[in-house]
């Protein structure tokens, strides 16, 4: 059986991509409930809008992904899907795109939001821990797929041993060249790096809601430095510099504009995003405490 099959039914087929994307999503809901109901606010407004966020944000993954541009050779990308319309539905086979997950699940949570009447940046404090969770999760899909590797480790124990069939042709690197690099060639699990980066993140954001950021239903916490508000731009900080320094470093068959991959030009902007909106949140904070 087809090593990305979980289990294979015959009239139907279990892949384990589908597997540890589920099992995220399922865990992201479940920590945003549980940071909702600890900061005072309705818990079922998660298991109500859901549907919208994670569709909202499955399809902006996968367009992500169908509109770029990868330097595998293996045609993939607007070059594949253009020719195949059909196999944009194909999410089971890999390829989505976390960034565009992440707008257009942001988009699900603004109308979710507004439709509730629910603080939309406080509730985004309740949802991006458990987006890096699931993050960290879904990640081990790409390890199931054999993709989205980096080069060799040059390590005769550490790194992932890729099948041929999945080995990639990207500029001057031809690694479905077996004589230069032989089937016991290892290349850098790029997942599990991002997987582990984001499990920290998940980890340090709960930490510091906990520990550091004010919550205006608590007066105790008045004098704390992180405000309401602040977990979500910590997010963007802390994703942009991982998935950044991922791409920048182990990826030599990334989508490029320009002299950088695209996933880091799109890094760059919500680190500088997530710097912005904490600014706006210490005025907006500041022009209260003047008011009262």
């Amino acid at each position: 059986m087809e090593s990305r099959i979980a289990l294979d039914l015959g009239f139907i087929k279990i892949y384990w991509y589908g597997i540890v994307i589920t099992l995220g999503m399922m865990l992201a809901c479940y920590v945003a409930m549980i940071e909702a109901k600890r900061r005072g606010e309705n818990p079922d407004i998660v298991s109500d809008g859901a549907i919208w966020v994670i569709g909202l944000g499955l399809v902006g993954a996968r367009l992500y992904h169908v509109f770029s541009v990868p330097k595998d050779g293996s045609g993939s990308g607007w070059a594949y899907y253009r020719d195949n319309p059909l196999q944009i539905l194909a999410i089971w086979q890999g390829g989505i795109g976390i960034y565009g997950g992440i707008l257009g699940g942001g988009i699900g949570i603004i109308y979710v939001m507004w439709r509730n009447k629910a603080p939309l940046w406080r509730w985004f404090d309740n949802i991006v821990p458990g987006v890096l969770l699931a993050q960290a999760i879904g990640r081990w899909g790409n390890y199931f797929n054999q993709e989205l590797y980096g080069g060799p480790t040059g390590s005769p124990t550490w790194g992932l041993i890729i099948q041929e069939p999945f080995r990639v042709r990207t500029g001057k690197f031809d690694f479905t060249d077996m004589q230069t690099y032989p089937p016991d060639t290892r290349f850098h699990p790029t997942f599990l790096y991002e997987s582990v980066w984001n499990f920290c993140g998940f980890l340090l954001l709960m930490w510091l809601a906990r520990r550091y950021q004010q919550d205006p239903n608590r007066p105790e916490t008045a004098n704390r430095p992180l405000v309401d508000g602040d977990i979500g731009p910590l997010f963007l900080i802390w994703y942009g510099i991982g998935r950044g320094w991922v791409e920048l470093f182990f990826r030599p068959d990334a989508w490029t504009l320009g002299a950088l991959p695209t996933a880091v030009w799109v890094s760059i902007f919500g680190i500088i995003a997530g710097i912005l909106i904490m600014i706006f949140n210490r005025v907006k904070v500041s022009k209260l405490k003047i008011k009262n």
